[in-house]
């Protein structure tokens, strides 16, 4: 059992209550269940973050309303996964990084710590550029932006101080524990909620608004299509043909994108880093194995629910705004008095890119030389057919401000600019605070402390520190594609967690009498395979597509290798029910 002085003492009366509670029909039991949710929300808050959001911005841009089922069937095996790793964690009371060293494989604790860290130093990078780009470019950009009054780089500093000195204040009434602990899941409460209850409000005014939304359209997208991951969505077929020769170009960039973005989204949905939260996070608060069916009740509400809805809200904004649609200003579009409408600033040099890489496409080598002369590149470019262009303007990387100033005309400036905007600043507020937590977790766990105190809290500024580093580092025009290779790189470390609960779930040395049995065990067993197994096939494909395949599948056969090595010789654990020696 657990013997460290992390765990808060159960509230009491607490648990007497759940005992009675559990013996009631289960919506009886539903019911009182909300008022006892808490560790599911900290999962949510750390969720909806930037990586979500440019998931489901780029979801639908790419693909439209075709892979709407994608990010809740990820969070679906996610939560299947989390609930294995709390049903271990409530059952023994044992550490999770400590039960794993012990009881399964030193190697699969070890690299899970360090993948979490690893991902919480990178990952903590676009949630602080998410959050300056939603200050600078919808809520204060007269100010803060990169024409404001105190200059681009001067905002970037004073925004990003304040974000780290905000997160560090409220993580510090965590670390107070007892009510502190209350009052930190008050605030991520009232933060997924303002998040929510944003970009709902945004589909809703854009429902009633113009010609309504394409709901049909809309609830198919949550059938299943895989056909996306190997073809462009259908809605590019006209654009493309117009291309002729350089159709199988165009075409091969769409797939490639909406691959890295599939891999996004799926990894943005549950990520290492909060395998890692919630076990801790339960039995800081005191939980025990009466609190099992309520850990799982608590990550449907505090995280599926808020998920679900949020990325799916932001998916149908992009998909109607911005899916094979081209960017405005780049086709010679005028307004209303006859004058050429001028493009997005942030895509200008996007655009740009695009059109070099179809000219280099076509002249190869030739490229080089014209690259040499500016009036010839320039002419160049402007001598691409037009259809080339359309695909370019299409295939341009919008962000969270693009999609806000699209939906001006549908929602009005308010809900598109301020409305949306205070829900990307709460996304990107929520994640940075917990990844900044999760970190102190882990560097307490690294070096065998107790979950608290100064060294938790170098932890968690270690995170603060590199993702505010963001903002200045990425130099990118659109800031939530940030979110895209981020995440794939997570996304790599993911299976490392998920064997690693396998595993525990089938370990009589660690469960005892509380392992499985049964059909109860068949069950678990087939739903986290089946989660194992898609998060191995992401993490593959994420390997095979980046620039970096072959150091990546070294790493990882070294990696498998160290851990059969570990496996064969270390000598099997104490089982927690046989007495001690």
């Amino acid at each position: 059992m657990n013997d460290n002085n992390d765990t808060q003492p159960t509230i009491p009366g607490e648990e007497a209550y759940l005992q009675e509670l559990q013996t009631k029909p289960f919506f009886s039991r539903l019911g009182g269940y909300i008022g006892l949710t808490g560790p599911g929300w900290l999962q949510g808050a750390i969720t909806l973050g930037g990586g979500s959001l440019s998931g489901s911005l780029y979801l639908g841009v790419l693909a439209g309303f075709g892979l709407m089922w994608l990010q809740p069937l990820a969070m679906i095996m996610g939560i299947i996964m989390l609930s294995a790793i709390g049903y271990v964690s409530l059952s023994t009371g044992e550490r999770p990084f400590d039960a794993i060293n012990k009881h399964i494989n030193p190697v699969l604790g070890w690299g899970w710590a360090i993948a979490t860290m690893m991902a919480n130093l990178v990952w903590c990078m676009p949630q602080f550029a998410l959050g300056t780009a939603a200050i600078q470019q919808n809520l204060f950009p007269a100010m803060f932006g990169v024409d404001g009054t105190l200059g681009d780089q001067t905002s970037k500093l004073i925004i990003v101080t304040v974000l780290l000195v905000l997160a560090t204040i409220i993580i510090w009434s965590y670390d107070a524990g007892g009510r502190g602990i209350k009052i930190f899941e008050g605030l991520l409460k009232v933060l997924v909620g303002i998040v929510v209850l944003c970009f709902f409000g945004v589909v809703i005014k854009m429902s009633i608004s113009g010609n309504g939304l394409a709901w049909g359209e809309i609830l198919g997208g949550f059938i299943p299509d895989f056909s996306l991951m190997s073809k462009p969505s259908p809605k590019f077929n006209e654009a493309l043909a117009a291309t002729g020769a350089f159709s199988e170009f165009w075409s091969n960039m769409i797939v490639s994108d909406q691959q890295k973005v599939m891999i996004t989204a799926a990894a943005t949905a549950v990520g290492i880093n909060m395998t890692f939260l919630l076990p801790y996070s339960m039995l800081r608060k005191g939980w025990n194995k009466t609190y099992r069916e309520l850990a799982i009740i608590d990550l449907a509400i505090g995280l599926f629910i808020p998920f679900m809805l949020a990325t799916s809200c932001v998916v149908i904004a992009s998909a109607t705004q911005f899916h094979a649609t081209p960017a405005t200003g780049f086709l010679g579009e005028k307004d209303g008095n006859g004058q050429l409408i001028p493009p997005a600033k942030n895509l200008v040099g996007g655009y740009t890119k695009l059109i070099n890489k179809r000219l280099k496409a076509e002249l190869k080598d030739d490229f080089n030389e014209l690259e040499e002369d500016e009036a010839k590149l320039k002419a160049a470019q402007q001598a691409i057919p037009e259809a080339d262009k359309r695909m370019a303007a299409m295939l341009v990387k919008r962000d969270a401000f693009n999609l806000a100033n699209s939906l001006k005309e549908l929602t009005g400036p308010t809900v598109s600019q301020y409305v949306f905007g205070i829900g990307v600043l709460g996304m990107a507020v929520s994640t940075i605070i917990i990844l900044m937590l999760i970190n102190g977790f882990v560097v307490c766990e690294i070096f065998g402390l107790p979950h608290g105190g100064m060294y938790h809290r170098m932890g968690c500024l270690m995170a603060g520190i590199s993702g505010a580093m963001g903002p200045f580092l990425w130099k990118g025009d659109a800031k939530l594609w940030l979110a895209v290779p981020t995440s794939m790189f997570a996304f790599v470390l993911l299976p490392i967690a998920y064997f690693a609960f396998l595993f525990m779930m089938n370990s009589k040395s660690l469960l005892g009498e509380n392992r499985p049995k049964g059909m109860q065990r068949v069950i678990w067993n087939l739903l986290m395979g089946t989660a194992a197994s898609l998060a191995a096939f992401g993490s593959l494909w994420s390997i095979k597509t980046s620039p970096y395949a072959s150091e990546g599948f070294l790493a990882l056969g070294i990696f498998i290798l160290l851990a059969v090595i570990v496996g064969l010789l270390k000598k099997p654990a104490q089982s927690i029910d046989e007495p001690t020696k």
